[in-house]
């Protein structure tokens, strides 16, 4: 596997890159794409919070307000009530835990980073859900994940979006090309097939393709039924060296895809 310098500022820890990592995905929301996600009760948050370290995740993603197409958003006021308790729920079980906020409004990056010490937000919007996003992340010192919404024009949006960050002041920065977001299927294998064209812009990049429609309406099953394309979409963008973080809900499958695509390329 191609070795990347790549490496985040996490709460005043530095989290390598060169081996890629996975993000383990908890939700808090009720209407998730995939059922089986869903953690509503302190129990079932702090099991999916166990879950995930014990299985070798690096990072615990955590999100309360549904972008699934046709989902209605949560409010702030829902979306922040949320997360403040499922976080508490979180750091109960594990809490040393690097945590990362998925959220498009920038108070609610402010609130879990200020009061539970979330290392990483995730904004699936590309900052264009809330126009405090980019400098108020800036101002927290976080890592950002900046994420490409749309179906066209990548490079010039990521690349446009990079400077302004910087410009504010924004260190770490994380990419990700937004598999389903605003993309047909065909779209999505377009973009997976261009990946690695994103590396001229020198930063790491995430990749969530986890149960989504590209994979399962390709093979035309079920989010349930769709681990196993999953892992094959893992583990062509491990293969060309173009995920450093893998968005993921099966955990333990992405991490033995990592290990194994690592052990191949190493020879």
């Amino acid at each position: 596997m191609q070795t990347l310098d790549y490496t985040l500022n996490v709460g005043g820890r530095l989290l390598s890159l060169d081996v890629p990592r996975v993000m383990g995905i908890l939700n808090l929301t009720p209407d998730s794409f995939y059922a089986a996600s869903r953690s509503q009760t302190e129990a079932d948050v702090r099991h999916r919070a166990r879950q995930i370290v014990d299985e070798g995740g690096s990072i615990i993603d955590v999100g309360a307000c549904s972008t699934r197409p046709g989902s209605t958003a949560a409010t702030e006021e829902e979306e922040t009530e949320r997360l403040r308790q499922g976080l508490t729920w979180v750091r109960r079980e594990v809490p040393d835990a690097v945590l990362s906020v998925d959220t498009f409004r920038a108070s609610v990056a402010k609130m879990s980073v200020e009061e539970f010490g979330a290392a990483i937000v995730n904004d699936v919007s590309g900052g264009e859900a809330d126009p405090e996003m980019y400098p108020t992340v800036a101002r927290l010192g976080v890592p950002y994940v900046l994420t490409f919404p749309r179906a066209n024009g990548i490079h010039t949006y990521l690349a446009e979006r990079v400077q302004q960050l910087r410009d504010l002041g924004q260190k770490d920065i994380v990419l990700d090309p937004g598999f389903g977001f605003g993309k047909d299927v065909a779209d999505n294998y377009r973009l997976l097939s261009s990946l690695e064209t994103l590396k001229v812009l020198g930063l790491p990049l995430l990749v969530g393709v986890s149960r989504k429609r590209m994979v399962w309406q390709l093979l035309g099953t079920s989010p349930e039924e769709a681990l196993n394309g999953t892992t094959v979409v893992h583990t062509l963008c491990l293969v060309k060296g173009c995920a450093q973080l893998l968005r993921v809900h099966d955990v333990r499958e992405a991490v033995e895809a990592v290990k194994i695509t690592h052990e191949f390329l190493s020879f």
